[in-house]
């Protein structure tokens, strides 16, 4: 589907008169990737190319059951490396998370950390270190490149399909107190090296798997259209749409599918990269609140509010037809046809995969009451990503968004 023939100006970036591309960016490759099963394997070859000697390695209790965090302890071992493990991981990590790994950190003098789990992981991971390298509170570091330090190389490796925490360099962690949530941004805390073994994934229970593949898809879905998309990330959003819807069916009906799951992975990987480049929108700034307030799971309530959010942006006309291309890419509409309908189709599509995942699909099924919506949407105005969204969304937006979503 081309692009509208019109010049559209929006914070600095434009299309002109022939539909093409012109939206600034610089892009530097911070993380290599590795991928394929069995990939675990390279982990202790890695950190010796990343000069690690002693290895702090960040998961969780169920990581350590299933037998991973076992496994990349004794490759790093075989290497020679001192390996020291963090296994305290809670999801959505807080300060408290991050200083209890910290202590473990400085108290093993270690000079490498290896992530090895979901995004609370990665999130923990990187909290860890900017405060071991820097210094402070994590509340010092809310924002972007507040880090004027070196940090440690990380390594991370996700057993989950979903954030694409590996390839981003963003720690979200909350804060203990406030449960506000705090986007800890900077170049320095990106993974040296991300991993990618399909044969990890296939331990996750069906709901994480099922919450993350739904993350990875809105993630894919909304880099494609934010204010700050531009050639280089559209490229990402739109090969880990094709991989990651284009999976969730295969994974849903065949949990131990291998090719679905690496495509999973891979998919939601590819979409970290497009958040590096293009930032997320309003069904997160949506989402958080929800979270925050009700304990509803990230990837559940990014998949409630996802398909009204697109329906909001598809007012906007340049939305409305990279929409279109996405649904005539996963063959749902005509290239020929009308992006009014080819939108339409997508988000129909979406609707039904997400009826598959057997997750919730209002507010009131999850437990949230009708007196709050109003909260919520001030909460959801007020997050750093509702600035990214295409079309400017305020309270009354959001609010609008939550009634539908009731």
């Amino acid at each position: 589907m081309a692009m509208a023939k019109t010049k559209i100006k929006r914070t600095g970036n434009s299309l002109d008169e022939k539909g093409l591309d012109f939206f600034s960016f610089d892009q530097q490759n911070r993380t290599r990737i590795i991928f394929g099963e069995n990939a675990i394997k390279e982990v202790g070859e890695m950190a010796i190319e990343c000069q690690g000697t002693k290895v702090l390695l960040v998961t969780d209790a169920g990581i350590v059951k299933v037998g991973h965090a076992g496994r990349v302890k004794k490759f790093l071992e075989s290497k020679g490396l001192q390996v020291s493990l963090f296994s305290d991981v809670h999801e959505n990590p807080t300060t408290k998370d991050v200083e209890n790994c910290l202590g473990v950190a400085r108290q093993a003098g270690v000079d490498l950390i290896v992530g090895l789990g979901g995004g609370s992981s990665m999130d923990t991971a990187k909290g860890c270190n900017f405060l071991l390298t820097n210094g402070g509170e994590m509340q010092d570091y809310w924002g972007v490149g507040k880090a004027t330090k070196p940090m440690l190389p990380f390594i991370a490796i996700p057993t989950t399909a979903g954030t694409g925490s590996e390839c981003q360099s963003f720690a979200l962690i909350a804060d203990e107190k406030t449960h506000q949530k705090m986007a800890c941004g900077d170049t320095k805390a990106a993974a040296r090296v991300a991993i990618l073994d399909p044969l990890l994934t296939l331990s996750q229970p069906h709901r994480v798997a099922v919450c993350s593949g739904v993350d990875a898809i809105s993630h894919a879905l909304e880099t494609a259209v934010t204010l700050k998309r531009n050639s280089w990330s559209g490229m990402f959003s739109r090969e880990a749409f094709r991989l990651c819807f284009g999976s969730m069916p295969e994974i849903l009906s065949n949990p131990k599918d291998v090719r679905a799951r690496g495509n999973m992975l891979l998919g939601a990987a590819l979409a970290g990269c497009a958040i590096e480049n293009s930032m997320l929108g309003a069904a997160h700034a949506a989402a958080n609140p929800l979270t925050a307030r009700y304990g509803i799971l990230h990837g559940q309530a990014v998949g409630m509010m996802l398909p009204h959010v697109m329906r909001f942006n598809s007012k906007d006309k340049l939305s409305r037809s990279i929409y279109a291309e996405l649904a005539v890419s996963m063959q749902l509409g005509s290239p020929d046809g009308n992006p009014d309908s080819a939108a339409s189709d997508l988000i129909l599509r979406l609707e039904e995969v997400l009826h598959l995942t057997r997750l919730p699909i209002c507010l009131r099924d999850c437990g949230v009451e009708k007196t709050s919506l109003s909260d919520l949407a001030f909460l959801a105005s007020k997050q750093w990503t509702a600035s990214f969204n295409p079309r400017s969304i305020d309270k009354k937006g959001f609010l609008k968004l939550y009634q539908e979503a009731y």
